[in-house]
């Protein structure tokens, strides 16, 4: 098996294992507030993440050499969690994939004043195309808008805003420190909110959150393992085989079938996205921000993916 076909299996486990896990939050959401189950999980993530936090061992504190920046992605990786649990609790998976999936639109947009990125005018269309099959999902004035479609685009948003900073900062900061202060921001924010929403839980319900902790470990390893073997431009298309899981696991657990328009507009996104990939694995400048920021949005429950991953080297 060649280096690219073996990363695009690892991807393909990785993201079957995130699906599950997506359907573990749905599972509980229907009982508890996305405050309580963000909360347990990182307190259940403290001991796996502790084990690839060892990894790190640059000298330093744990004083980020950009605060600013990472108070900012903080921020963003807070509200991201909260609202990918929200979203899946309340939304069709099919659907809430679909509005993840622009993320790396969003991407390539704040990669310009962030980074400096030049994006050229075919990506520019393939963003704008993008956005339109967002506008297909959500088909605005013929369905009506929640809460729930609103907490899936704020996920988009605010993990786009998450990677690109960790694309920014990622390579002078400790992992421990861009890990960690996500996680403990989440721990902190929920559990002061944790009061006013609390449910009692039974043995079996902190199980599952137990199992959405060891999935998230488990798919992380799977996905940096991809990237370490094959190279970014095959293994990031990959995600975008959460929709066929999601539709799957919808029909079988939930009953719930994607619409025409879901689907219609899952594919203008996945589509738009995909080439940008392909646009950026070829372009001979620095300007690959999604190629490079390498995993799903920033929930701050999990470890950070991107901190993990060697730089591909193609056999000679």
């Amino acid at each position: 098996m060649t280096p690219n076909a073996k990363g695009a299996l690892l991807a393909l486990v990785a993201f079957g294992i995130f699906a599950t896990h997506d359907i573990v939050i749905k599972v509980l959401g229907g009982t508890y507030s996305p405050i309580q189950i963000v909360f347990f999980s990182v307190v259940l993530s403290f001991p796996l993440a502790t084990l690839w936090l060892l990894r790190d061992q640059t000298s330093g504190t744990l004083i980020p050499r950009h605060p600013y920046w990472m108070v900012a992605r903080t921020v963003a990786a807070v509200i991201t969690g909260f609202s990918a649990f929200y979203a899946f609790s309340v939304l069709p998976l099919a659907q809430v994939y679909a509005i993840i999936f622009a993320s790396p639109l969003l991407i390539t947009v704040l990669a310009i004043p962030i980074l400096g990125e030049e994006v050229r005018l075919r990506r520019w269309l393939a963003v704008l195309v993008g956005l339109c099959g967002v506008l297909v999902v959500l088909r605005p004035g013929q369905t009506e808008l929640g809460l729930g479609h609103l907490a899936a685009l704020a996920c988009a948003v605010g993990g786009a805003f998450a990677s690109v900073i960790v694309r920014k900062i990622g390579r002078e900061e400790r992992t421990v420190v861009i890990m960690l202060y996500p996680m403990m921001a989440n721990f902190l924010v929920m559990g002061a909110l944790l009061p006013t929403v609390y449910v009692p839980m039974p043995i079996e319900d902190l199980g599952l959150i137990a199992i959405v902790a060891v999935f998230a470990w488990i798919a992380g390893r799977f996905l940096i393992g991809a990237y370490n073997t094959g190279e970014a431009v095959i293994v990031a298309p990959m995600q975008y085989s959460q929709i066929l899981w999601a539709t799957v696991y919808g029909a079988l657990f939930f009953d719930e079938w994607p619409d025409f328009g879901t689907l219609v507009g899952s594919a203008i996104i996945i589509a738009s996205g995909m080439y940008i990939v392909l646009r950026e694995s070829r372009s001979t400048t620095s300007g690959t921000p999604v190629l490079n920021t390498r995993s799903r949005p920033e929930t701050g429950t999990s470890p950070r993916i991107g901190s993990f991953i060697k730089p591909f080297q193609p056999k000679k």
